[in-house]
């Protein structure tokens, strides 16, 4: 049964000037990219890893900390009000005497569903004073389950793998560096989609086959795109040769994205009242994941003949 969201990431590019009010600045102008990324009608838009501190040195950047609600989850949970989106609003969060880098999610009436914390923040972010968090957070929306990862997170599979073991369907990736290939690995390992903000180019948008669906640029900033949460990633074999009755019976409400090199397949249900779990057991189909699951199984049962 489609579930369908509009997915939007800002490229925002900071406010830079005078150190004493580029915080404020920030805010503003990312207020007003709010604006902007709001004539697409996202179900939710994601900004850049503490995008109000962007172009600060270590030190200064440590002092923007801020009470999580504070003055930065305000102006953005208020354009989260008027345009009935969620948020992600990254920031550097004062939580009693911790400071943390955090992903703050604003839910469609500017309230505050919770937050995620960095786990792996970089060796200068832990020598300034950041805590590192210690759990894969996954926030449940209208849409379906979501996760976030920050920047240097990327580097650390037990991020993904604990989102993935928690239900994310998709993973949000507020960050300074773009990611590349890793966000792609990412979407195809774990059959996720993924959706990174970064202040310059190539933010991006990756479906579960790890195909970039699209990015930005200097010349456009806001990236966005309408995704169906109802799909699986299958493997080819076993399954494939059902493809045809699949088709005969459900036509164009059913989408078979293929992914030849990597034998592997995206499925995905725009049916108004058929899920792509009741069409897995309608005709037998088996997740990748559950292939390679059995795989292993009959291997381990070989070696002890």
């Amino acid at each position: 049964m489609a579930r369908y969201v509009r997915v939007s990431t800002i490229s925002f590019p900071g406010a830079g000037g005078a150190v004493e009010d580029r915080v404020e600045r920030a805010r503003q102008s990312a207020s007003e990219w709010l604006d902007r990324a709001a004539l697409d009608r996202p179900d939710i838009v994601c900004l850049p890893e503490t995008f109000a501190a962007l172009g600060l040195s270590n030190e200064e950047w440590f002092k923007t900390a801020e009470p999580v609600p504070g003055p930065t989850t305000e102006v953005l949970a208020a354009k989260a009000r008027e345009y009935h989106m969620y948020v992600i609003c990254p920031l550097v969060e004062q939580q009693g005497d911790k400071v943390y880098n955090s992903a703050v999610l604003i839910d469609r009436e500017g309230q505050i569903l919770g937050a995620y914390h960095k786990i792996h923040p970089t060796i200068s972010e832990i020598e300034v004073g950041i805590t590192p968090g210690t759990e894969p957070t996954v926030f449940t929306t209208d849409f379906g389950q979501i996760g976030c990862a920050i920047c240097y997170d990327l580097n650390f599979r037990q991020v993904i793998e604990g989102l993935k073991a928690k239900g994310a369907e998709m993973v949000f990736f507020p960050s300074m560096y773009r990611g590349g290939l890793q966000l792609r690995i990412w979407a195809y390992d774990f059959g996720v989609f993924v959706a990174s903000a970064t202040p310059g180019e190539q933010s991006a948008i990756v479906n579960p086959l790890g195909r970039v669906l699209v990015e930005s640029s200097n010349y456009e900033r806001i990236i966005s795109r309408r995704l169906n949460l109802d799909c699986r990633v299958l493997h080819l074999d076993y399954n494939h040769p059902k493809f045809e009755d699949l088709k005969r019976k459900y036509g164009p409400a059913v989408e078979i994205e293929v992914a030849t090199p990597e034998a592997s397949c995206l499925l995905i249900s725009h049916h108004p009242e058929v899920t792509v779990e009741d069409i897995l057991r309608e005709f037998e189909l088996e997740p990748r994941d559950a292939y390679l699951a059995r795989a292993n199984a009959v291997r381990t049962q070989a070696l002890s003949r």
